[in-house]
């Protein structure tokens, strides 16, 4: 590695916890149950919000192998080079970093902040995106912003940051999530057996083998609440190589529109290369990728040879 790439570059401790828990094969659930404070614990480590300090390296060791010291040094590498790259956002992005990419926690900061406040916020930003430099994060975020895989809801406003954030979130979530090599033509294979699910009403009953039969091919499901100002109902992409993410929001709690946004997302994971996508509640058919979407959403749900039948239907409950 050059001197300029070791003085902005990092990596989370949660690298390599999550590179041990794959060579020993132990899950995030079976990791998680060592820890105070369970998944949370786990889910703060490796998204690099909670530092590993002596009772969680004495954890990691005992089930994952390593010194304790190995962890606290792991930890100390990071918390320097994360250090080194705050200074060169500081000193080279410091108003791109603060007017383009969302702070984690939703607050803005003030115009007079303190220089210990604003590098406390560029390395929450940095730690957060996984990122070191503005150009990475425009690669990987800022082109979803304004383009058509960003599709913006007809008749609410939503929050860039807000969508931007919840996104990374699920990331962060799929990560963690122990799947299959992403297969396209084994998702397609697994879709009569997805459709069945819809005739489950609970989410406790029909998540669990929702999440089995896209992890066998791939793709992590997971669920995660949209936070104030984020409209979006589902997204998609990849999150790691051999890996697709389907992010719902379950944001109206409805059978209905769950399963019309899962398909959706299955839909654009099918048709359109494992593109990332962002759809709102009311995504529009007036994009090309979104019409096709929704038509490959609707044809899962009501099979085409019998939408004649659905339409001769009475308008009444028992029909």
């Amino acid at each position: 590695m050059d001197q300029q790439a070791a003085t902005d570059w990092f990596s989370k401790p949660g690298d390599s916890v999550r590179a041990m828990m794959r060579r020993r094969g132990i899950t995030a659930q079976q990791l998680s149950e060592t820890l105070d404070g369970g998944m949370t614990t786990l889910r703060a480590i490796c998204d690099g919000s909670m530092s590993i300090d002596a009772t969680i390296a004495r954890a990691l060791s005992n089930r994952l192998g390593g010194a304790e010291s190995f962890w606290l040094k792991r930890q100390a590498n990071f918390d320097a080079a994360i250090d080194r790259a705050v200074t060169v956002a500081a000193a080279t992005d410091l108003e791109a970093w603060i007017s383009r990419v969302p702070s984690p926690n939703g607050k803005k900061l003030r115009a007079n902040a303190s220089d210990r406040k604003m590098r406390a916020e560029l390395r929450s930003r940095l730690v957060y995106f996984n990122v070191s430099k503005i150009e990475a994060w425009e690669r990987s975020y800022g082109s979803l912003i304004g383009g058509t895989q960003f599709r913006t809801s007809q008749s609410l406003q939503s929050s860039e940051d807000a969508v931007l954030r919840w996104l990374r979130r699920g990331e962060m979530d799929a990560e963690l999530a122990e799947t299959g090599e992403w297969s396209a033509v084994n998702l397609r294979d697994r879709l009569d057996e997805i459709r069945k699910l819809i005739r489950i009403s609970k989410p406790a009953r029909f998540l669990p083998p929702l999440r089995k039969l896209l992890a066998e091919v791939g793709v992590a499901l997971v669920v995660a609440r949209a936070p104030n100002g984020c409209r979006a109902s589902g997204a998609c992409r990849i999150v790691s190589p051999g890996k697709s993410m389907i992010l719902m929001s379950f944001r109206h709690r409805a059978d209905d529109q769950f399963w019309f946004t899962l398909f959706h997302e299955i839909g654009h994971l099918l048709l359109h290369n494992a593109a990332a996508f962002v759809d709102q509640d009311d995504t529009s058919d007036n994009n090309q990728r979104e019409a096709e979407a929704n038509h490959f959403a609707s044809a899962c749900l009501i099979p085409l040879d019998r939408v004649g039948e659905l339409e001769d239907l009475q308008p009444n409950r028992n029909s």
